[in-house]
Parts: structure tokens; sequence; C-alpha cells
């Protein structure tokens, strides 16, 4: 499956299943054909998305490599758009 997250606030944000799951999860939420991020609970979803991209770039305990793609670039997209659309007064939307 691809999500493609939507707003009339910002251009499409396109994410292959994997890192699509993976993004609903770090809001709390279960991955979903379909769904919605309303205005209001924009502010909550930025900062778990910035929480997991925090976490993602602490150093494992037996690496001083990070992974060759982490979620700041994976995530990113998805955190301007929701800026965005909060600006705007705008929701999110996928699959619909």
């Amino acid at each position: 499956m691809i999500y493609k997250f939507k707003s009339k606030a910002a251009g499409d944000v396109i994410m292959l299943a994997g890192n699509g799951d993976q993004l609903l999860r770090a809001l709390g939420r279960e991955p979903a054909a379909k769904g919605i991020i309303e205005p209001a609970d924009m502010p909550a979803a930025i900062a778990a998305l910035q929480a997991a991209i925090a976490a993602d770039e602490q150093p494992p305990e037996n690496e001083d490599k990070p992974a060759p793609v982490g979620l700041r670039q994976r995530f990113w997209p998805m955190v301007e758009m929701l800026r965005r659309a909060q600006a705007a007064g705008e929701p999110v939307v996928w699959g619909v």
C-alpha cells in the first residue's frame, strides 16, 4: 500500500507502507487505509513526530554510525505539511 497524505494547504506527501505505518504509529494511531488529522490535533501530531525524530537520532549503545536514512528525512515532509495545514486551518487526509 502507498500512503498519499493530502491537504489544501500543502503539496501531497507520498510514503510507502512501511514508512507510512511507522509515521501513523508515531502519531499514536493504528495504520489505516483512510484517515484524517484535524487542525486541532496538529500541535500534538507535530510534537509526536519531533519526539520520534529526536529519539531516532540518539546513537545506539553498541554502534557509532547512525542509520543511513533516519526519521528526520522520512518524517520532515509530513511535519512541514502539518505546520502549513495548521496555519491554514485545513485537515490532512489520506486514502480519500
